[in-house]
């Protein structure tokens, strides 16, 4: 029996990691006091600036370097452990790839490494040009793949050893609205699979749309963690009015917008009743009421807002 069955893919706690730099080579902490979990089957989104610490997180994870404090273990064990490192696929956020190899060969190089032999290898390399839709260009070199396709040989590089877990460094980086829903439609996929899938990324849309799962990165610390539906709230916190209003009309309250002879109103769901009551005394006619609820840019705006404020 497996030893590490049971234990979810990720666990961090306490994780710091502190980097010498300049000529008098003083300490500066790319990350701090990391402390999260990543649930198996799940789809779990690592949201941060750029800078924020997510690639260095991301190589703690892998083994490639080592906390300066804290614990990191994956599936139980070290990240360093070659038993560990069979069960996880990588891409990295700036991928090298022999460019002069076509696609076919790519794969066979690296399936080779997984291990894959015989029928089983020649199997697993054409299921992954199908799922990755670049079944047609399997001999084709690589260095004639648009930016789209690069990021999908990566991706099938990462997945053909069949990973429990995938991590990816900013997969959709660089990437057409076209070639980024592809990847989602992949991790999406993986986690229909029963895959984990941790991914990191500064377009909060993306992660918005997929994950089930975040953690917010700020300044190398983790500011909020949890399921989307505990984070997201479900309470109204604004609400836009569109009206008309008779000339003039000054609102009470709340950011106004003139648009095609009417007026939007936006302003705090506490306000609203008071703002229709104004409007409707004033004479004007109400056209629609519409509650706006939290979004991830919101949370992590907020987020970002409150480390800036406290310095």
């Amino acid at each position: 029996m497996n030893t590490m069955e049971g234990t979810v893919p990720i666990h961090m706690e306490g994780v710091g990691k502190a980097f010498r730099q300049g000529f008098w080579m003083h300490a500066r902490e790319a990350v701090r006091d990391v402390s999260f979990s990543v649930p198996e089957g799940s789809l779990f989104g690592y949201l941060g600036h750029n800078g924020a610490g997510k690639t260095t997180t991301i190589k703690m994870l892998l083994g490639l370097i080592a906390p300066s404090r804290g614990q990191v273990r994956v599936w139980g064990g070290s990240p360093a452990d070659p038993v560990v490192r069979r069960r996880v696929g990588y891409l990295p956020e700036q991928p090298y790839f022999y460019d002069y190899l076509t696609a076919r060969e790519f794969l066979d190089f690296h399936a080779d490494l997984c291990g894959l032999t015989g029928d089983s290898r020649r199997r697993r390399i054409a299921l992954m040009f199908d799922w990755v839709d670049l079944a047609g260009a399997e001999d084709v070199a690589l260095n004639r793949f648009s930016k789209g396709m690069l990021q999908r040989i990566g991706l099938a590089q990462a997945l053909i050893g069949d990973p429990e877990l995938v991590i990816l460094d900013e997969p959709m980086s660089g990437l057409d609205p076209a070639g980024r829903k592809r990847v989602r439609d992949i991790m999406v996929e993986l986690k229909a699979r029963g895959r984990t899938v941790f991914f990191s990324t500064h377009v909060l849309a993306d992660a918005e749309t997929v994950c089930d799962q975040v953690a917010i990165l700020v300044q190398g610390r983790v500011r909020s963690v949890g399921p989307l539906t505990e984070l997201l709230k479900p309470k109204v916190t604004e609400v836009e009015i569109v009206a008309q209003a008779p000339d003039g009309y000054q609102a009470p309250q709340g950011r106004v917008v003139h648009r095609d002879g009417r007026l939007h109103l936006t302003l705090a769901e506490a306000d609203s009743g008071p703002a229709l009551r104004h409007l409707l005394d004033a004479g004007g006619r109400v056209l629609s009421v519409t509650p706006h609820r939290e979004t991830l840019e919101t949370l992590f705006m907020n987020e970002l807002t409150a480390v800036e404020r406290a310095g």
